[in-house]
């Protein structure tokens, strides 16, 4: 079981080159990067985690941007979307800038993607919140298509195109690996088996509980081994390591404050004694 690191990178966080170089030579394996494009003001939909919503979301950076730099300065840290609202962008392009990260990376990407929970940014980018999923099932499964196949196309009911050239291909083939972040249920874990190779679960509760379900819908959908499952944005302790070692968890993602450099690397010095 590995370990990887998520934060909320902003103008006035620790910098991103910096944090990466540092996870890096602590042995972290991962770099994961949430993403909003904006917060409308109006503030129409409650923030899941409790209200005031944090500062951070408003001053979020790009997530790829900011992940390639990430890779620019590192030689084996996994860079990846944690998590990415894959209907907020359109595929095509999604599709060429994930690639092209997997590129510059030397095959380091990870993709995970997300539903999202703000109604009013979605619909800004003229999503509905009640079709979300759907569309994030056809984003996902269309850049799929654009990284595997010489000639991709694609014909949903939100994705449709011809067919079409598009390159770089990403080094890891047929595809980037891609995990869904969310809770646990059973319209998330058929799209964990339809089209992706695991689970995130935000906080990394009630994982034995769904784990059976988890894999009845694996093996429903007729993929062969088992879905990674990848606590995320958790805050760790021996026991919980320890338990998420016992179920078989391939890596834990640890939650930073999005916070000054001194703040970040105190907290780094805190964890250590589970990564070192």
């Amino acid at each position: 079981m590995d370990f990887g690191a998520t934060i909320f990178f902003t103008q006035q966080s620790i910098g991103v080159a910096e944090l990466a170089r540092e996870l890096e030579s602590r042995g972290y394996a991962s770099l994961y990067l949430p993403e909003h494009s904006h917060i409308p003001a109006s503030r129409e939909t409650p923030f899941p985690g409790g209200e005031p919503l944090p500062e951070q979301y408003r001053r979020v950076f790009d997530s790829l941007v900011a992940l390639s730099t990430a890779a620019a300065v590192t030689q084996h840290l996994a860079v990846g979307t944690g998590i990415s609202l894959a209907m907020q962008h359109h595929p095509i392009e999604h599709a060429k800038a994930l690639a092209t990260l997997d590129v510059i990376s030397g095959g380091r990407a990870r993709f995970g993607v997300g539903y999202g929970w703000n109604k009013e940014e979605m619909r800004d980018h003229g999503v509905h919140y009640a079709s979300r999923r759907a569309q994030v099932r056809e984003h996902v499964l269309a850049i799929h298509r654009l990284w595997a196949d010489e000639v991709a196309e694609f014909h949903g009911e939100f994705v449709d195109f011809g067919p079409a050239w598009q390159w770089p291909k990403p080094v890891q083939q047929p595809r980037i690996p891609t995990y869904i972040g969310g809770s646990p249920g059973p319209k998330l874990f058929a799209a964990v088996g339809e089209f992706a190779d695991g689970w995130m679960p935000i906080g990394g509760a009630g994982i034995r509980e769904a784990l059976p379900s988890l894999r009845d819908a694996w093996a429903s959908a007729g993929r062969a081994g088992a879905p990674a499952v990848i606590p995320f944005g958790t805050y760790p302790s021996a026991t919980k390591l320890d338990y998420y070692r016992e179920l078989g968890c391939s890596s834990v993602v640890f939650n930073l404050p999005s916070a000054d450099r001194d703040a970040v690397l105190a907290t780094l010095d805190q964890y250590q004694t589970f990564v070192g």
